[in-house]
């Protein structure tokens, strides 16, 4: 920590945040403070123009009935309703075995969320920051040197700019190095799995249905995306293999890797073939029992990483966005300033909790999934079934999967 912050740049470069990570959580945050009259500084090593470049991603993210709601109240609703699918109903199957839940809503009661293409969700934010005077956006560098000082944080960019606020915001990413610097201890550990991602056609409409297929080897997620411009229809998959058959995996050519995943589908969809590059990533838990130090905060997959299991990893950012907006509001209206340790006191507190419930659920589930044998499947259905017949736990998991339980800040509230 320095208190080496130069009066001259503090005055010329000064905004309220400084947000290391223009990602989907780090923009995020950078739109809905400016929407609340707060500004920032928001630095990024990559391009953007790669980051939506076609084809540079075919992930896509499910976007909870909440986040949704922080999407529509930073006015980013009519940029992206075209472009959802709504999950109107999620099945949850051990194998395709008898036993299955089906989780579907009332229709007054709306859809478990959309499914969006993480490019367009970029292209949404970007668009929106671009013309919005409260984010500098600082774009293909990055923070060579960061000083959080007793007046405030001052950072040297790699293209020789200093920018200075009252608070850094550390959203970089599960690799974040300004956790690490902080020395923030995480609880870590491998899943020794790894997940397959890419896009699928497929003859048969799946109704706006998601499908979480489970497998001793691991889950197996269709999530439900809008026909393409040909009218073509088409979900997205999240296909979780061990690590040690990962690389046997990766080697299939594009013809066994697509009869590989029919033969996981038992023909729900009818005929399949690839929609969008295959990408893979490893499977890690990390959760910063930490997630505030002076004049810092840290938010997003830099704060907890999850298996994709449930899909909540982004949901997860964008409540700590919603959060952490909310601390900064009433603060900065009883005339505290954005660093001041009271509100990242608050912030702190309000979403340990919440966080643990979710990732501890979220690895409860992958856990009781994975274990093998007829004896396990059989006991897993024999839950299921019970699940699909009580109508207050299938309520509960529904309003997970919205993520609409527990204290929601107000920016995520309809």
């Amino acid at each position: 920590m320095s208190d080496s912050i130069t009066t001259a740049h503090a005055a010329a470069d000064r905004r309220d945040l400084i947000i290391l990570g223009g990602g989907l959580v780090g923009m995020t945050l950078a739109l809905a403070a400016a929407r609340a009259g707060i500004t920032s500084h928001v630095i990024d090593r990559a391009d953007p123009a790669d980051l939506v470049a076609e084809g540079a991603d075919g992930r896509a993210s499910a976007i909870s009935t909440a986040s949704w709601n922080l999407f529509t109240n930073v006015g980013l609703a009519d940029r992206l309703e075209a472009l959802g699918c709504p999950i109107d109903s999620i099945a949850v199957t051990d194998g395709m075995k008898p036993g299955r839940i089906d989780f579907t809503p009332k229709p007054e009661e709306g859809s478990l969320g959309r499914m969006f293409a993480n490019r367009d969700l970029r292209l949404a934010l970007f668009d929106a920051a671009r013309e919005e005077p409260a984010i500098a956006w600082h774009v293909r560098t990055e923070a060579l040197r960061k000083d959080r000082g007793l007046h405030g944080v001052e950072v040297e960019l790699s293209d020789g700019r200093v920018v200075a606020g009252s608070l850094l915001v550390a959203a970089e990413g599960r690799q974040s190095p300004t956790r690490d610097e902080a020395g923030f201890a995480l609880a870590k550990w491998e899943y020794h799995h790894r997940a397959f991602v890419t896009g699928l056609f497929h003859e048969k409409p799946h109704a706006n249905t998601a499908w979480e297929i489970f497998y001793p080897a691991g889950p197996f997620a269709l999530l439900p995306l809008l026909d393409d411009a040909q009218g073509r229809h088409r979900s997205a998959l999240v296909w979780t293999v061990a690590e040690k058959d990962a690389a046997g995996v990766a080697a299939m050519p594009d013809a066994m890797f697509v009869h590989e995943v029919a033969a996981r589908m038992h023909g729900v969809l009818g005929a399949i073939s690839l929609a969008a590059p295959r990408m893979s990533y490893p499977l890690r838990f990390h959760h910063a029992g930490k997630v505030v130090d002076h004049r810092l905060a840290v938010i997003g997959d830099a704060a907890h990483g999850m298996h994709p299991i449930a899909g909540q990893g982004l949901n997860l950012g964008l409540r700590d966005v919603g959060a952490l907006v909310e601390v900064l509001v009433e603060g900065m209206r009883l005339g505290l300033e954005p660093g001041d340790a009271q509100m990242l006191a608050r912030y702190e507190k309000w979403r340990g909790l919440d966080t643990f419930m979710v990732m501890s659920v979220t690895d409860g589930l992958t856990r009781l999934f994975g274990v093998p044998g007829r004896a396990a499947s059989a006991a897993r259905r024999l839950g299921m079934g019970a699940v699909q017949r009580t109508p207050m736990l299938k309520r509960f998991f529904m309003d997970e999967a919205r993520g609409v339980s527990g204290k929601l800040p107000e920016l995520l509230q309809a």
